[in-house]
C-alpha cells in the first residue's frame, strides 16, 4: 500500500524504519489471529508470524473491491 523509496541525487531518502511508510498492522484490512502451538523447541521470533498474511489479506481486499487480483509485489521485483 505505501512502499515508496525516492532518491535525491543519487542518494535513498529512507535511511531506515523511521523515515519508510510501509504497512503497520494497524492499516492491515482484516483482522489477524495468531496462535501458537505447543511445543519442546526452543522458541524465537513470536512477533513475526502474522507479518506473512499481510500481502495475502491486502490482495483479498482489492480483490473484493474492484475483482483484480495482485500477482506480484512492486517491491519483489527489484530483488
Amino acid at each position: 500500500m505505501f512502499p515508496k523509496i525516492t532518491f535525491v541525487d543519487g542518494a535513498v531518502q529512507q535511511a531506515n524504519f523511521d523515515t519508510y511508510n510501509f504497512l503497520k498492522m494497524k492499516d492491515t484490512p482484516l483482522d489477524i489471529e495468531v496462535k501458537f502451538v505447543e511445543s519442546n523447541k526452543a522458541t524465537m521470533a513470536l512477533g513475526e508470524p502474522a507479518l506473512p498474511p499481510v500481502a495475502a489479506a491486502l490482495d483479498h481486499a482489492i480483490y473484493a473491491a474492484n475483482g483484480k487480483r495482485i500477482r506480484s509485489l512492486p517491491w519483489a521485483e527489484r530483488l
